[in-house]
This record gives structure tokens, C-alpha cells and sequence, in this order.
């Protein structure tokens, strides 16, 4: 992709067994879904933060070191203990660079979601890993305890921009685990459960941490021993994975390799968040949805900047009648946007 075009290399259609994988797991890997030239750009890109050659807007930036000239991602113990310490994940860069923003709104990576949780998208995170020789890892955690959606809708698409697997920090999956609550803290309870949660579902504490004795959800997680999965993946390779499931990974013991990838974060347009600063400030990626939602800041192609289509004609429904069905035409005033403005809604999740 450039900034002056957006390259489609073909619409991605899921097969039904993709789609049923996704159910039975809480995972789908697609294998090289986006093209070799689009994951070199992203490469690219980091390299220039890595060496410190490109300013991030609102992070200090690097020193240039002399080590790591052109696409080289060798540097010396002190500059890789800089860079650790900088830039192992940052956060929401599609709010300050249009890189990011193309491909959080990659058409290739937007096809699966569409068939998985839409077809209506909203985008609402980017996250750039980069995982340097000796970086730690993270342990187990569920996404929408941080990113909570209502309806949960949320599904995460994890792009590798370099090799992943065992050694330089993959990914984990709890398979089966997809079907747990969200396991909240005693503060954020009633924001992912604001009608009640299970009367038995007990707090946590220390999410993410690699400690495991510390980790809230280690005991659940030890339920689905058997069932954890590791996921080696190769550039362009995404990972498709629901707002539920356990995930964790491992240090990156190499000493020489990085275990880049871009990380989005999506949900049906028509969930309601207050995360981030509310369905406003994330981007309708596919479809409509009657929630406010925010025009990507550089101009990616997308359904917040195209017309809206009007039905010609009223939509239809499936009413009962008698031993069969027949359809009766829903009211129109129901497709408008302004009919269903969540704007003032003061309630707290």
C-alpha cells in the first residue's frame, strides 16, 4: 500500500471450515493474507523506529545509532536495551501516522472480520510490537477485560511482520477458553457485567503478568493444559483471534531476531463501548451502525467516508403466520441513525 492508492489484491472469502474453526477454537490463522509488498512496507517502517530515524509524536525520540544501516535489525546490547525499554508495544499510532491507519483498514484483514463479527466493523486499536532479543513476554490475559464492547464482540487480528515461533516469543492460545467470562478485577466488575455478573464468577487481580503466581487467571488456564496451543506464523500470516480466549506469550530468547507485528483490535459496529472515548472516536470500518462513529484521520478508504446507501424500500421481516412465515415491512423511522442516538446515554459501563 502508499498513501496515494489502496491496493486490493483480491477480495478474501472465508470457507465455511474457517468460519466453524474460528467457533470451535477461538482462533483462525490465515495464512499469507496480506501480500509480501504490503508487509514489507511495514517492515520498513520499523526499522526507521527502531534506528530512531522516524519521530513518534508524543514518544521521545531514540538516539540514531550507527549499528542497523538500511534494513538490518542488528544492534549492539546497549541500543537493544533502548529500544526494549522505548518500544515493545505503542499504542494507537493510527491517530498520528496514516501507516497505521492503512493497515488497521487493510481490505484483506476487513473481509475476514466482515465474515467473523459483522458485517458491520468498527476499528478501535492499533498496537505496533516490536519484541527485541530478550524482551519479555506476557502472560495470560483476555482482550476484552481491557476493551470491553456491549454486546462482547470484540476479535483481535494479529498481522506478523517478522517470523514467529518458539524462540523469539509466539503466541499461545488457550483453546476452549473462548467460552469463559470475562474475568473481571473487584474495580471494573460492574463495567463489564452492568446488569449482574455469574454468581460464582470470582475477581482477579494482575492480568497479564508473567509472574504465575501472581496472575489472577493462571487457575483458569490450567483447566485448558491440555488444549494450549502454540501459533508459529510467517509475514503476512494474521491471526484472528475472539475478545474471550486465554493468550499469553514468551521472552524472546534469541539474540538476534525481532518478533515484530501490528496488532488491531475490531467489534461490531453496533456494540457499545465507552473505551477509548466512546464509539465516536473509533472508525466505522464495514457496513452502518445507528452509534456515533469517527472519520479515519487520513483519509483511508473506508464506510466512514463513503456515502451511506438509503433503502429504496422498507426492510423486511419474518413474522409468523400461521403454520408458515411471512414477512411484513419493518417501520422505517427504526433505519435511522437519529433514532437510535446513543449520545446522552449516562450510564456507566
Amino acid at each position: 500500500m502508499t498513501a496515494a492508492t489502496t491496493r486490493a489484491p483480491g477480495q478474501y472469502r472465508l470457507r465455511v471450515q474457517e468460519f466453524i474453526s474460528f467457533r470451535e477454537q477461538g482462533i483462525l490463522v490465515v495464512r499469507g493474507l496480506v501480500p509480501p509488498e504490503d508487509v514489507e512496507e511495514l517492515r520498513a517502517h520499523t526499522e526507521d523506529v527502531i534506528h530512531g530515524r522516524l519521530e513518534l509524536p508524543g514518544v521521545a525520540p531514540a538516539p540514531v545509532g550507527a549499528a542497523g544501516r538500511g534494513h538490518s535489525t542488528i544492534l549492539d546490547a546497549s541500543r537493544l536495551g533502548e529500544v526494549e525499554r522505548r518500544y515493545v508495544r505503542i499504542h494507537m499510532l493510527h491517530r498520528l501516522l496514516a501507516i497505521h491507519e492503512r493497515f488497521l483498514l487493510h481490505p484483506r484483514i476487513l473481509d475476514v472480520l466482515e465474515a467473523l463479527i459483522g458485517p458491520d466493523l468498527m476499528a478501535m486499536q492499533t498496537m505496533l510490537f516490536l519484541k527485541p532479543p530478550g524482551a519479555d513476554g506476557q502472560g495470560w490475559h483476555q482482550d476484552s477485560y481491557y476493551i470491553p464492547t456491549l454486546p462482547d464482540s470484540l476479535c483481535g487480528a494479529w498481522l506478523a511482520i517478522d517470523r514467529a515461533d518458539e524462540a523469539n516469543g509466539c503466541m499461545h492460545f488457550a483453546v476452549g477458553s473462548q467460552h469463559e467470562p470475562i474475568y473481571p478485577d473487584a474495580q471494573n466488575r460492574a463495567r463489564h457485567y452492568p446488569a449482574g455478573a455469574p454468581v460464582d464468577l470470582v475477581d482477579i487481580a494482575h492480568a497479564s503478568a508473567t509472574d504465575e503466581t501472581q496472575n489472577g487467571l493462571v487457575p483458569v488456564a490450567r483447566g485448558y493444559a491440555d488444549r494450549e496451543v502454540r501459533v508459529e506464523a510467517e509475514p503476512g500470516d494474521v491471526v484472528f483471534f475472539g475478545g474471550h480466549i486465554l493468550h499469553r506469550s514468551h521472552a524472546n530468547t534469541t539474540v538476534d531476531r525481532f518478533r515484530r507485528a501490528f496488532v488491531g483490535h475490531y467489534a461490531n459496529a453496533r456494540s457499545y463501548t465507552e473505551w477509548g472515548g466512546g464509539n465516536a472516536q473509533h472508525i466505522l470500518a464495514r457496513g452502518r451502525t445507528h452509534l456515533p462513529f469517527a472519520q479515519p484521520r487520513f483519509g483511508t478508504p473506508c464506510a466512514a467516508n463513503r456515502p451511506q446507501a438509503v433503502p429504496e424500500a422498507p426492510a423486511e421481516t419474518m413474522m409468523a403466520d400461521g403454520d408458515g412465515m411471512a414477512t411484513a415491512p419493518t417501520n422505517p423511522s427504526r433505519l435511522r441513525p437519529e433514532a437510535h442516538d446513543h449520545a446522552d446515554r449516562s450510564s456507566n459501563y
